[in-house]
């Protein structure tokens, strides 16, 4: 499996995305704009593909065949992509609060501590559906590492399209993602015209 050793925060500033759309509470003193010269199409297209990749963590090959899944469902392809990105199952751990950062996330859901209408899913791009019933397995509930996430996110606010029970640790997909659900810049329709060129 390829792993995305990049230094976060400096990849933050390259691509523009604040560093608490990754769940993570720093910030660099530089200026973003200083010495940015002006893109050109492509560049700002090829800008917001990797802006998203980086996001959800996601590498090309994966990436591309959510973006064909996309095309293939009804609807607009940007939203549908988007939509796609945000069922998988470490970012919706992420987006319940069972996690800081969707890199731990995923490192949670590959150990086994998450379950997926009772079954132990240990598959970080395991696609979720209205109704799926996301929880942290009983014998993860005692251990200290998911203590101090779920006390570290006991304020975070949870998507309307999701549900989560902070008592049992237990979230529930209600629906899937909107638009609107999601809570960074992006121009979908940029990586769209990207690759149907």
């Amino acid at each position: 499996m390829a792993i995305n050793r990049q230094p976060v925060l400096k990849r933050c500033k390259t691509l523009g995305i604040n560093p608490a759309t990754m769940g993570i509470d720093k910030s660099s003193n530089r200026n973003p704009k200083q010495g940015r010269k002006k893109q050109s199409e492509y560049g700002l297209q090829l800008n917001e593909k990797q802006k998203v990749k980086f996001i959800y963590g996601v590498l090309e090959k994966q990436f591309r065949k959510y973006y064909v899944m996309a095309t293939k469902k009804q609807g607009i392809t940007g939203e549908m992509l988007l939509q796609i990105l945000e069922s998988r199952l470490d970012n919706v751990v992420f987006r319940l609060g069972l996690a800081n950062t969707r890199r731990e996330a995923r490192q949670i859901v590959n150990h086994g501590h998450i379950t997926v209408n009772g079954q132990k899913v240990d598959i970080p791009s395991y696609l979720v559906k209205p109704g799926d019933v996301i929880a942290v397995r009983e014998k993860s509930k005692n251990s200290v590492r998911i203590k101090e996430i779920v006390e570290t996110n006991a304020n975070r606010v949870v998507p309307k399209w999701l549900s989560m029970d902070k008592n049992t640790l237990t979230g529930k997909v209600i629906t899937l993602a909107a638009r609107d659900d999601i809570d960074y810049e992006v121009e979908e329709h940029l990586i769209v015209e990207l690759y149907s060129k």
